[in-house]
């Protein structure tokens, strides 16, 4: 680069080419949390129930503080949308004390993606890996490749095969990235992958990782995941906490049973947002909160508002799902 003219085309590349080279962490890494305790905390405080997946953190923490160098392990959580497999990762994260980077490999069909470019092609980059690396600036993190039963093949090479170097513990610790060239040692990452479904994980990189299924939730778990985590943030996220709305237990036990049927909480979590939605305009017609001047006193008066059974048909209409009901007579795959 000091031999070089500032100004030709190359004299860039080798610019960028430094940049990154001094960019990653190739020393610094989070000291991680040894404290049980703490993290059975957060990893319950953050998902209600979920006991398998909680049980197998806490087990390598455990393993973590007392053997030093435990390569990281590529846990792979599988099931449907909506059951928490995301969120759960930031909370690995949360309870490790480690930085957390999140790779979507959602339609990736170039191995260039994961493997980088070759310095000599115009607009060269490292790979997703080394991306994220340098965006969280420790060697540690935990990284969450997201949908990886979504990755497909081309043209361009096969991201699935390429991936095979990443997650094998074998050989992640001398990791090469096309575009640096050098190895890069990602036995320090703790990866975690998740799934929709295992048919369309190519065997060899399903074999890599240890798989943890997620199945939906039971009715019981749904209104303790409602009352404690869904119906709050919406609350909080419409502007109503100041107007003392509340959500009677049957109220969201009926928007479970008749509104919803999933194995997730992302059609219950829309539902209690429709709720909120109305009951604001409710607020602003009927009582005339919206109003700047009389806001204040009208504010001080209001007692509040109540979800009740009745309000939720009124709001969310008559029931769309039967329950607990046996149909007249049989009918054909029921």
């Amino acid at each position: 680069l000091k031999m070089m003219s500032p100004m030709s085309a190359e004299a860039t590349v080798v610019r960028n080419y430094v940049d990154w080279m001094l960019g990653l962490p190739w020393v610094n890494y989070s000291t991680d949390k040894h404290n049980l305790g703490e993290a059975q905390k957060i990893l319950n405080d953050d998902h209600w129930g979920l006991d398998k997946v909680k049980e197998r953190i806490l087990e390598h923490l455990a393993v973590q503080a007392i053997a030093k160098n435990l390569k990281g392990p590529i846990l792979c959580l599988v099931g449907p949308p909506g059951v928490g497999k995301t969120s759960l990762a930031r909370s690995i994260a949360k309870s490790l004390g480690r930085q957390f980077a999140r790779i979507s490999l959602g339609g990736v069909r170039d191995e260039a993606e994961i493997r980088g470019h070759r310095k000599t092609y115009v607009g060269a980059m490292p790979g997703k890996v080394l991306q994220a690396l340098r965006k969280v600036e420790t060697g540690n993190p935990v990284l969450l490749l997201d949908e990886i039963d979504k990755m497909a093949n081309d043209f361009r090479g096969d991201p699935a095969s390429a991936m095979l170097e990443v997650l094998d513990p074998e050989q992640n610790s001398t990791f090469q990235d096309h575009y640096l060239e050098v190895e890069y040692d990602l036995s320090k990452c703790m990866f975690v992958t998740t799934a929709n479904s295992l048919h369309t994980i190519p065997r060899p990189l399903l074999d890599r990782m240890e798989v943890i299924s997620l199945d939906g939730y039971t009715e019981t778990e749904k209104f303790h995941i409602a009352k404690k985590y869904l119906v709050p943030k919406q609350i909080e996220a419409h502007g109503l906490d100041e107007f003392k709305v509340t959500f009677a237990d049957q109220a969201i036990q009926n928007v479970i049973r008749y509104y919803t049927r999933e194995a997730g909480v992302r059609n219950l979590e829309r539902q209690f947002a429709t709720c909120c939605r109305k009951i604001a305009k409710i607020l602003i017609k009927e009582q005339g909160i919206g109003d700047a001047k009389k806001s204040k006193a009208k504010s001080a008066k209001f007692k509040g508002y109540q979800m009740t059974p009745k309000r939720v048909i009124e709001l969310l209409g008559p029931h769309k799902f039967k329950f607990g009901k046996i149909e007249d007579e049989n009918e054909v795959g029921l």
